[in-house]
């Protein structure tokens, strides 16, 4: 069963996306994507780079994808408590990945509590504390480096307690510095260049990008820092701006950064990309206010995580043109079934999810990213249920 804590945050959060949903289902829809003026240069100046970008993005949108995760694995027992450990639940992936993983330990027999650490170091570290007090059987981390507790990753180790990551550092699979069983993500350098490259097909070769991250967090800096690296593909592509904005700070510092990034870059500014949707939330209004239209420039692309409201912006083309979304559902399924086989100490199913691409094409009436595979009935199978 569930926590009653963790139903009462599931509820604020459901409620808070249903409210933003509701608000922009109001919009009105603009041109198709493919529309942009830029891409009429039809990458000119970057041909060899425009045509395999051209041809990721293709490959990219298909929806019908075959299951590549692991079809064997130890039969679960009932009855085992794991806790979730947020970054901070106002992140959309985080609390994406949390609803997943809190259906899959319903599905299983299991009990998941959810402790939000509020987006601080001292509110993850009290977080981390009070799950290790319940004396679990398994801690996800999810969203943050899990160098910000170490004293209690440490002291969850020396238990024996199995810790699995989500975002929780730059690759997937198993980490010995930090130890964690495993950490689940797509990859990284997927991720980042299928980033860069839809921005290169879009522009037809030509933009000017601005880039924002978190630098605080290991994994998002690391993917920025790949993303700017994949521009130089093609020498049309200029950067303009890293902007560099802690999550939580988001809400407050973003509009204000988006004011200035107009006053300095003006119409040179065409394209963005963030390492996550939720900046293109706070930015939206900023970009209104300066009479920027929702289906036009800057064109926004989010690598990463692909939460409901992006999806929704995505559908009424209001500020955000397309993302990489992770499966969140999915990998909160993978995270629960990577913590069944630590329990039965058994290895890591070292299963990475292929990279997506959500764009005005093929958003449809989607919320979430869900792969036709039947990831559910397969890990079902798995557990013996």
């Amino acid at each position: 069963m569930v926590h009653a804590t963790q139903r009462t945050r599931r509820s604020r959060v459901v409620a808070a996306v249903v409210v933003a949903s509701a608000a922009l289902a109001g919009c009105t829809r603009g041109p198709d994507r493919d529309a942009s003026p830029l891409a009429a240069a039809n990458g000119a100046v970057c041909p060899e780079a425009f045509a395999d970008a051209k041809a990721a993005v293709v490959a990219a949108e298909v929806t019908a994808v075959p299951w590549t995760g692991p079809t064997t694995g130890p039969t679960a027992p009932t009855g085992k408590t794991v806790v979730y450990i947020a970054q901070i639940m106002t992140n959309p992936g985080v609390a994406g990945v949390a609803k997943g993983a809190v259906e899959a330990a319903h599905a299983v027999g299991w009990n998941l509590e959810l402790i939000d650490g509020q987006g601080s170091p001292s509110g993850i570290q009290s977080a981390f504390k009070h799950a290790l007090a319940l004396n679990p059987d398994g801690v996800i981390i999810g969203g943050f480096d899990p160098n910000v507790a170490a004293a209690q990753l440490q002291e969850a180790n020396a238990k024996d307690i199995p810790v699995v990551g989500w975002h929780a550092v730059d690759s997937p699979g198993p980490s010995r510095n930090p130890k964690l069983f495993t950490n689940i993500t797509t990859k990284v350098e997927d991720v980042a260049r299928i980033s860069a490259q839809w921005i290169i097909r879009h522009s037809g070769g030509t933009a000017g990008v601005v880039v924002f991250t978190d630098a605080s967090i290991p994994f998002a800096k690391h993917k920025s820092q790949l993303i700017t690296a994949a521009f130089q593909a093609c020498p049309g592509i200029q950067l303009l701006s890293t902007e560099d904005i802690p999550i939580p700070q988001g809400s407050t510092r973003t509009p204000r950064h988006i004011s200035s990034l107009l006053d300095r870059f003006g119409d040179s500014w065409t394209h963005s990309v963030a390492i996550n949707d939720l900046y293109f939330a706070d930015a939206a209004p900023a970009l209104r206010k300066a009479d920027k239209h929702g289906a036009g420039p800057p064109y926004n692309i989010g690598a990463g995580d692909g939460d409901p409201v992006a999806f929704e912006r995505i559908r009424n083309r209001q500020y955000e043109a397309a993302t990489v979304p992770e499966p969140l559902l999915q990998q909160g399924w993978q995270i629960i079934d990577e913590l069944n086989r630590a329990i039965a100490h058994q290895p890591s199913s070292n299963f990475v999810p292929p990279v997506h691409l959500t764009t005005t094409a093929n958003v449809g009436d989607a919320t979430y990213w869900e792969p036709d595979n039947g990831y559910r009935n397969r890990y079902m199978t798995i557990w013996g249920r």
